[in-house]
């Protein structure tokens, strides 16, 4: 990509694609188009420092609208795509799968079409410049037994509607790659946390309900894994990725950080004990309860991210002592964006419950 080009994010509104804008706006002099539909868990206010930036620019609107999507292409003439757009909360999937299918799978089927019209009306040398980076997760491989990581070449073996969907759209992105040579990048990503997520996700939700004295509920018996980075870090490797990744590669991001659910709850409650001590002088662990495991919960997620940190040089910069801590900090110092997020759209209750 040019190094002061045009990148069109989409699903830059939501958590980790404004954080995304935000960095390549402060760290690069790119200019930014951001598509976002805006849907319960989009917020511009997250953009509020970049909004009146003269390298950046919103527009509203659904990745399924490809006529509209057209011509914000024609208008933006960008030199790369990012796509981030998606439905992205597996217990929400468990509830309403169309809604991941509609965006997840349709909308970046709609995307793909109208990026290969566009790159036909280009100059040769800006479409062999030209990268589309489909940002991707973990869940799509399924469930880890108690060893291994996983690669990029690990089977698909999605379990969920949110990981089936996330599946479909990148072997959408694979097969428009080799059938019509688009020149395509592929990134599967670990748990994201850290400032900006909504609070329906686990590390927001935990930190909300603890400062209010409500129950944190821990699925099942609290065991299962997963491989957590912080957003910042994603971000600077997805930055990475399109400017120097291999047309046609997949790369996993990982900051090689396991933990368990319970673990990583009673972490947030003894920073919650440092920084925020409860009135009764109690343990904020005291409010950890455990509740029914959600249908079809994958057990562990592993990546091993040696392909990207050996051929590109990446490596993360937070541990999970020092993400975390950033992440309490600042909820701590943000609840009224929790709560104007949260207004009207969503009040803690559990999700995706067995029927």
């Amino acid at each position: 990509m040019p190094e002061h080009g045009t990148i069109l994010v989409t699903g830059g509104a939501g958590f980790i694609g404004s954080t995304l804008i935000k960095q390549v706006l402060h760290e690069t002099q790119s200019r930014i188009v951001n598509v976002d539909k805006l849907t319960y868990a989009g917020n511009l206010e997250t953009l509020a420092e970049i909004a009146a930036s003269p390298r950046y620019r919103f527009d509203q609107l659904d990745i399924c609208d490809g006529r509209t999507l057209r011509h914000v292409f024609q208008e933006t003439q960008p030199d790369a795509v990012m796509h981030l757009a998606a439905e992205s909360h597996v217990d929400r999937s468990i509830d309403v799968p169309a809604d991941f299918i509609h965006t997840n799978i349709v909308g970046t089927s709609v995307l793909l079409d109208v990026v290969r019209d566009y790159l036909k009306g280009v100059a040769p040398g800006k479409r062999s410049a030209f990268r589309f980076h489909h940002v991707s997760t973990d869940e799509v491989y399924g469930s880890l037994g108690s060893q291994g990581q996983f690669t990029e070449t690990s089977s698909y073996q999605p379990n969920s509607p949110y990981a089936a969907s996330k599946a479909s759209a990148d072997h959408l992105v694979r097969a428009w790659h080799k059938t019509y040579g688009l020149p395509v990048l592929i990134t599967n990503c670990g748990n994201n946390y850290g400032p900006y997520q909504y609070p329906e996700k686990l590390i927001p939700l935990m930190i909300l309900n603890a400062l209010e004295e409500r129950p944190l509920p821990v699925y099942g018996d609290g065991k299962n894994r997963r491989d957590w980075i912080h957003v910042e870090d994603h971000c600077r490797a997805l930055r990475r990725v399109l400017d120097a990744g291999t047309v046609g590669e997949t790369y996993l991001i990982g900051a090689e950080c396991e933990l368990t659910n319970l673990d990583l709850v009673q972490r947030l409650c003894r920073l919650l004990d440092e920084l925020q001590p409860r009135r009764a002088g109690k343990s904020y662990q005291d409010l950890i309860s455990f509740v029914e495991d959600r249908p079809g919960h994958d057990r562990r997620y592993a990546l091993d991210p040696a392909r990207l940190r050996r051929e590109l040089g990446w490596t993360p910069r937070e541990s999970a002592d020092s993400g975390l801590r950033i992440t309490v900090q600042w909820y701590l110092a943000n609840r009224d964006w929790c709560r104007r997020v949260m207004q009207g759209r969503y009040g803690g209750e559990r999700l995706g419950v067995r029927l």
